[in-house]
């Protein structure tokens, strides 16, 4: 049976990357480096425990019961790599350790070359997901503050231009169109304006439409 595209892609994927391994010498290690090796993965070894992750790696294995030393710095949320944990006692202090790097996947002790390829596949999916959905946020929480600003800048055309709020909108857009820029980017400038005018005492004044010509 021939290996399906989505099959085919998934490997092309993993020989391209890169894994940092951060896990004492020795048979454990020997087999996990083997067994990534097989897979075609590119492999950096790093020990003693370092401060900080490994730099320029796409997938990060550390041991658990070492990252309590500096946690902060070991969490998903702060690392940009793929994070998973070497575990070698399922203790409630390892657990703990473990929660507090919200790793993408673990493999406990003793390792099995068996369990390492679907462990990779399923951190990296898990990491990915977790990409998207922050992409989304973010883009969802800029279009909340842009929508904001606009109704802030909206009420400060109404107040100052006595325009309808239809108006305050369309005189933004038009803006710019001119300017070339977004409605949100327009709406800033006349917030930003409004409140250094008040800052200076102007902040009362109220031209009518013909001033702003």
């Amino acid at each position: 049976m021939s290996m399906d595209h989505s099959l085919r892609r998934l490997y092309e994927d993993l020989r391209s990357v890169a894994v940092a391994v951060v896990y004492p010498p020795g048979e454990d290690r020997d087999l996990l480096v083997e067994q990534l090796k097989r897979i075609g993965c590119r492999i950096h070894l790093h020990w003693p425990f370092p401060e900080c992750p490994p730099a320029g790696a796409d997938v990060v294995f550390f041991q658990v019961s070492q990252c309590g030393r500096n946690s902060a710095a070991w969490t998903a949320s702060e690392v940009e790599a793929t994070l998973i944990a070497l575990s070698e006692y399922e203790t409630p202090t390892t657990l703990k350790q473990l929660l507090k790097t919200n790793a993408h996947g673990v493999l406990t002790r003793p390792f099995r070359s068996a369990g390492i390829l679907s462990t990779l596949v399923l951190a990296r999916s898990a990491r990915l997901f977790q990409l998207r959905q922050q992409n989304k946020i973010d883009k969802l929480e800029s279009t909340i503050k842009s929508r904001r600003v606009i109704e802030k800048a909206i009420r400060v055309l109404m107040d100052h231009q006595h325009l309808d709020e239809r108006e305050a909108y369309e005189h933004m857009r038009g803006r710019a169109t001119r300017l070339r820029v977004s409605v949100a980017e327009v709406a800033a400038m006349i917030v930003d304006a409004s409140e250094a005018m008040e800052k200076l005492g102007l902040g009362g004044a109220r031209p009518g439409p013909s001033d702003t010509a």
